[in-house]
């Protein structure tokens, strides 16, 4: 998507109004950053990852005049401290930082809007909270289940052969099915060298396939190993360390939120998280709009999935 399409479409860049840290507990300090309007209907952004971290150009989604737009970094990324930290780093604890930075901005009830591993935080914090959540907009629908795991390590290399073939090449040796666990090793090990070009391989790999034709600058972006460890580590560490008990749990506890509105936009080719998990949520969920946009993949960038995000927080605007 073209910058000057994109910058027909969302609303023109701001910058936050304030920001600040909270510590949740003895180790970890989390970045917040308000924008917009601070006395409009809040919305928190959940960016993905694990790991990605906020960014500036998400505050684009949201009309500045009606909505107190809340972006933070989730544990171990962004400007939290200390950085790619895993302790005290699971769903659980992410779940109840949703919760601290509400109560910290005096904020009872929010939408909540979140892509990809975002959109994973967001079902478990509904489910957990319902009655604190406004609306749901929910992008490129990840639900942390075994499969879609196995999908990401070993079959997305069957659209994107030479992508993988560089990924997985980080570890010649190892068997496709023990991909996972050599990366994790290498990420939390000792060799400097083998952690930056385990963290580099991943995210590489990750960026190649984020969109439906190849983006060189986003790749490109992911050739430095301080820069690439947060995401890469983090990812590997929520794949093996903290899944869902059951492995459907999000699905099961749907009728939790059945009565929230909820938007899912979902790239008909998004590579990294299929249509498949989208639709069965909409099956389990069918008070949720699902909008399968046909000629998209993962990226909140690509134009047809930047333009149901702005609808739907366009729409969510009478709540």
């Amino acid at each position: 998507m073209s910058t000057t399409l994109l910058d027909r479409l969302l609303y023109p860049p701001i910058e936050p109004l304030k920001t600040g840290f909270i510590a949740p507990d003895s180790t970890h300090n989390i970045y917040w950053e308000v924008s917009g309007n601070p006395a409009g209907r809040p919305v928190i952004v959940l960016h993905g990852g694990p790991g990605g971290g906020s960014s500036a150009g998400v505050r684009r989604f949201f009309d500045p005049e009606h909505y107190m737009i809340i972006q933070y970094d989730q544990r171990g990324c962004g400007q939290s401290t200390p950085l790619a930290c895993l302790e005290n780093n699971t769903t659980e604890y992410l779940v109840s930082d949703i919760s601290l930075i509400a109560d910290h901005l005096d904020i009872k009830e929010f939408h909540l809007f979140g892509g990809s591993w975002g959109s994973t935080l967001a079902l478990a914090y509904a489910e957990t909270h319902p009655e604190r959540c406004l609306s749901l907009t929910l992008r490129g629908i990840f639900l942390m289940r075994q499969s879609e795991i196995d999908w990401f390590m070993t079959q997305m290399g069957a659209f994107f052969p030479e992508a993988y073939d560089a990924f997985s090449d980080a570890f010649p040796e190892t068997p496709e099915d023990q991909l996972l666990e050599s990366f994790y090793a290498a990420l939390t090990g000792d060799d400097p060298a083998a952690k930056g070009r385990a963290a580099i391989a991943w995210s590489r790999f990750e960026a190649s396939c984020c969109t439906l034709i190849p983006d060189k600058g986003l790749i490109d972006s992911c050739n430095d190993p301080e820069g690439t460890l947060p995401i890469s580590l983090l990812e590997a560490h929520y794949f093996i360390h903290n899944k869902f008990d059951p492995d459907d749990a999000l699905l099961r506890n749907v009728d939790r939120i059945q009565n929230i509105p909820a938007t899912l936009v979902q790239g008909r080719y998004d590579i990294i998280c299929p249509p498949r998990t989208a639709w069965e949520l909409k099956k389990h969920w069918p008070n949720a709009h699902l909008e399968m946009i046909a000629d998209a993949g993962h990226s909140s960038r690509e134009p047809g999935i930047a333009k149901a995000l702005l609808e739907s927080m366009e729409r969510f605007k009478v709540i």
